[in-house]
């Protein structure tokens, strides 16, 4: 028998390659994402923190420390474009309900307990007194 040609291979071969590669051009179906898709991702959630963190007349150092794990250029990016959204229309700041303690705690202050109190009140006395 003779070997076959390379006029035969060619086809054989291109159409392996698209049948590997096919299932690898729909890994959005699979729920895995892009990189760029997580990076805008990742910018959108930044500016949605720094525009809250504005509004809620927070520093931006409070809302980078905050917010550690989120874009510190996205968290700027939204704090501005809020800060000037708010100039614009004569927009009041909104003080904000949870302390920063709080926050990163991830409980909420019970309404009309000041919560340092507690926590003096808890640590012993010093010594010698």
């Amino acid at each position: 028998m003779r070997p076959p040609s390379t006029m035969t291979r060619r086809p054989v071969l291109t159409a392996l390659i698209a049948a590997l590669l096919l299932p690898l051009s729909g890994c959005e179906l699979l729920g895995i994402e892009s990189a760029e898709a997580v990076a805008a991702r990742r910018e959108a959630e930044g500016k949605a923190v720094g525009s809250a963190c504005r509004h809620a007349a927070r520093a931006l150092e409070d809302c980078f420390a905050l917010n550690r794990k989120a874009d510190k250029a996205a968290i700027f990016a939204g704090w501005r474009e809020m800060n000037d959204y708010m100039r614009e229309n004569q927009i009041e700041a909104v003080a904000p309900q949870l302390g920063p303690g709080a926050e990163l705690a991830g409980k909420a202050p019970h309404a009309g307990h000041d919560e340092a109190a507690p926590a003096a009140e808890a640590r012993p006395a010093p010594r010698g007194s």
